[in-house]
């Protein structure tokens, strides 16, 4: 098994990634996933911009069957050298297993395949082929914790020489996490407003990224989990007039899903009841809103949890990109889920 962890992948990537010709890349942090595939990508030494080196497929060139990824994984580059296959947005699909298993037993001799994939759960078929297998360097991707976080915003402030005081860090700790592409965006954006100063301070994070404390987010998530619309728009109303950041919204909301579908999956594979997996996994969740997770515990499966997180997470790398449909993009996405557990409470 050649499963590489968070705290290992960047010795890998320095030293090891040459041992290897195959890589599966996955896990719920979209923006890790993507950044991890491209910094694999990188360290192959083949010409990302050269059209014959790299070949990028995504999900319509494998309805043909396995044959596709294998020719090209086994013909030669036009000019010579070795090419790179870059498969993105990979899920469980038939035509890629097989063709992953095949080219796992025997793997290519001028070629790198790399496969981008979504958050695939224990048991998937891409991981069942992956993860046995000494021939292919599995990465899965989750969430930032607080030690990766700390790295991250070290990494961005060191380039630009800012020092940023320890109150200022964690209140910018608080508002990053759950999208890597997100949370770099975010200090990028901040070190990009403090530009000419020599210290990062708590004034400076509130005015750049806003602050989550004047109006909590907790009523919106609590809204949403509800399916209460009319609770959803009047918190949101609240946040827009405190001019806090809808992000931190859609922010909360992701984490609260990624946490529920962590506690259903427990509750599945265990055949526990929702009282009890709140009991271990959320002990320092307030009293009162343990009777909401109670209810989404109920009426929302792994599945429906893990494609609405999903679906969360793509918001906000696109409020990210779009700063200015922001608004907009978390708001329509926020009802979308508020009606999605109106629908499930009902049932």
């Amino acid at each position: 098994m050649s499963e590489i962890k968070s705290h290992e992948f960047e010795a890998f990537r320095q030293k090891s990634v040459r041992f290897y010709r195959i890589f599966l890349i996955y896990g719920p942090d979209k923006g890790l996933v993507s950044e991890r595939a491209r910094e694999i990508a990188e360290a192959t030494g083949v010409k990302l911009d050269d059209p014959f080196s790299l070949v990028r497929m995504d999900l319509g060139d494998l309805q043909s069957g396995p044959g596709r990824v294998l020719d090209e994984v086994n013909a030669y580059g036009l000019f010579g050298g070795e090419k790179l296959i870059w498969i993105r947005g990979a899920a469980n699909e038939k035509a890629l297993v097989d063709a992953l298993q095949i080219v796992a037993e025997k793997p290519p001799e001028g070629a790198y395949l790399v496969i981008e994939a979504g958050d695939l759960k224990k048991g998937a078929s891409l991981r069942k082929v992956g993860e046995p297998s000494r021939t292919i360097a599995v990465i899965p991707c989750y969430a930032d914790d607080a030690r990766t976080l700390n790295a991250l915003i070290d990494a961005e402030l060191s380039s630009s020489q800012l020092r940023i005081t320890p109150a200022a860090r964690q209140l910018l700790l608080d508002s990053l996490g759950g999208d890597r592409i997100a949370s770099r965006n975010e200090i990028r954006k901040l070190v990009l407003y403090c530009l000419g100063q020599s210290v990062i301070d708590e004034e400076h994070v509130t005015g750049i990224i806003g602050d989550a404390s004047a109006v909590s987010t907790d009523d919106a998530v609590d809204a949403v989990l509800n399916g209460d619309p009319d609770a959803l728009l009047h918190a949101t109303q609240k946040i827009s007039a405190s001019k806090t950041s809808i992000f931190l919204v859609l922010q909360s909301c992701l984490r609260q899903f990624q946490q529920l579908d962590v506690m259903r999956t427990e509750m599945d594979e265990k055949r526990l009841q929702p009282a009890q997996v709140l009991q271990t996994m959320a002990r320092h969740v307030h009293f009162r809103r343990k009777p909401l997770l109670e209810t989404a515990l109920r009426n929302w499966t792994s599945d429906a949890l893990a494609r609405e997180a999903s679906r969360i997470q793509t918001t906000i790398l696109l409020s990210r990109q779009r700063a200015v449909l922001e608004d907009s993009l978390a708001l329509q996405t926020l009802l979308s889920t508020t009606l999605q557990s109106q629908r499930r409470n009902r049932r």
